[in-house]
């Protein structure tokens, strides 16, 4: 029916997607058991800056304040969680198991398990270029989504919703040492070049009873990844371990040099 034909639905229809998304984002928060949110808190949350520009609103009424948000109440909760879980660990192992755990590709996941591009506003070019499968879009919108949590029920609500569904995520992070991370590394890379990355102890800190061990994994002169830990071998398992987190910046590069790697590369 023609949005001229009838004033109750004349309001509704020039609303935009919004409204027509209004009763998906209120299922949403149902299904997922999520404090209830006022609906301006719920539009702004789901409002991608492009959809923001297109309408001629503030800029301010997009979902970057709540993703700034919850992107230091992530960082909190992850944070809390590991001091917790590791009493033993050194600053910086805390440190590397944080931004394994945060980093985008894991968040565009978690967002994808949630089907959060569905429910956002976008504008047209966005929609039209695949915004709503971007891996950095959808890191956005589950921080957003996290600020408007924390807004709408306080510390408990936005820690228990950071836990439950990053918990696959923190169970596989505290069974990496399990995993023997240097054969899957060393496959990847020669999936893509018949050559082999090398390890190499750059740093041995503490007391004699309570060495920590830091080692780089290189690949024709580059740094794919850093680990530490109470021993050389775990502490290169988490190495490989950390260069498979960010295979992305470097796998592209594999291939376009040829030639054996430098004197002295080699798997240790």
């Amino acid at each position: 029916m023609p949005c001229s034909w009838l004033g109750l639905l004349r309001s509704r229809c020039s609303a935009g997607p919004e409204v027509a998304r209004e009763d998906k984002w209120r299922q949403f928060i149902q299904r997922n058991g999520l404090p209830e949110m006022e609906e301006a808190l719920l539009r702004q949350a789901f409002s991608h800056p492009s959809y923001v520009r297109e309408q001629g609103q503030p800029a301010a009424t997009s979902n970057q304040r709540l993703e700034f948000l919850g992107d230091a109440v992530l960082d909190l909760v992850i944070a809390e969680y590991l001091f917790e879980r590791y009493p033993q660990e050194p600053e910086g192992e805390l440190t590397r198991r944080k931004a394994a755990l945060v980093r985008r590709t894991a968040l565009a996941e978690i967002a994808r398990e949630l089907g959060l591009g569905e429910m956002l506003l976008l504008g047209k070019g966005e929609e039209e270029t695949g915004g709503r499968e971007k891996a950095s879009l959808l890191a956005d919108a589950l921080e957003a989504l996290i600020g408007a949590i924390y807004l709408a029920g306080g510390w408990s609500a936005a820690r228990q919703f950071v836990l439950t569904w990053f918990a696959p995520l923190l169970e596989q992070e505290a069974h990496a040492a399990d995993f023997d991370h240097k054969s899957r590394l060393q496959e990847v890379i020669q999936s893509r070049v018949k050559a082999l990355p090398w390890y190499e102890t750059v740093r041995v800190t503490g007391p004699p009873h309570r060495r920590v061990f830091v080692a780089e994994v290189r690949f024709r002169g580059r740094v794919l990844g850093e680990g530490q830990g109470p021993s050389k071998r775990l502490a290169e398992q988490r190495a490989a371990l950390h260069a498979l987190q960010r295979r992305e910046e470097w796998l592209p590069m594999l291939g376009e040099e040829e030639g054996a790697p430098p004197n002295g590369e080699r798997e240790t």
